[in-house]
């Protein structure tokens, strides 16, 4: 029965200190502490819960109340700045700016959104990005100059553009790939490769 276990052939009392339950669990201690303590050196101690914190709805842990974040064994007010408003969450500072505004240093600063850009929501970076067909230069969004035979591609990587198929990108600019005999376009189709069975040598295509 509870508060007991086997042993043997017998069934003995489980020893439990003060402020403690059974469990009814064969393994482990076969008891847990009441909510409002912890178990400390197989015994139970009362949780000090701080000022301005309440007992986690396991009863074994405290945390702090809404506007307040844990430091060491106390609960200490979160510093809303101006343009600001507190966050539904323990981690990072506690608050979120405003819309129209982004995190500097612990204020909430303006967001400047340059010509041909777009506010965006986030909690790093400069809170603003650039239309299609502009990138990032500077503090500014410079235009994408896109050469002859090529078109926009959405990455923030590289020219901005891509080369048409059967053009390949030389410099700043797409020129025509130079199919040889017995070859052509590969799978990008700003390349070539042989036909079966020749083989690429140098510039051509050679049977093996």
């Amino acid at each position: 029965v509870r508060g007991y276990r086997k042993n043997k052939d017998a069934c003995v009392a489980i020893k439990m200190p003060a402020n403690a339950f059974p469990t009814g669990s064969g393994y482990g201690t076969g008891w847990e502490c009441v909510r409002g303590y912890r178990e400390a050196n197989r015994s139970c101690v009362a949780l000090v819960v701080p000022k301005n914190s309440h007992l986690n709805s396991a009863g074994d842990r405290w945390k702090c109340d809404r506007g307040y974040r844990k430091a060491s064994s106390s609960c200490l007010p979160i510093k809303v700045p101006a343009h600001g408003y507190l966050a539904d969450s323990s981690y990072d500072q506690g608050w979120k700016c405003d819309r129209g505004y982004r995190p500097d240093k612990g204020d909430c600063v303006a967001v400047k959104v340059p010509a041909n850009g777009y506010f965006v929501d986030a909690a790093y970076g400069t809170g603003w990005k650039c239309n299609r067909g502009f990138r990032v230069s500077n503090e500014t969004c410079a235009a994408v100059e896109v050469p002859a035979n090529a078109f926009l591609v959405d990455s923030s990587y590289g020219n901005g553009w891509q080369c048409e198929r059967g053009y390949r990108s030389v410099k700043k600019g797409c020129t025509a790939v130079d199919v040889p005999a017995n070859a052509h376009l590969d799978f990008s189709g700003n390349d070539w490769e042989c036909d079966r069975p020749y083989r690429k040598t140098a510039d051509r295509c050679a049977q093996p």
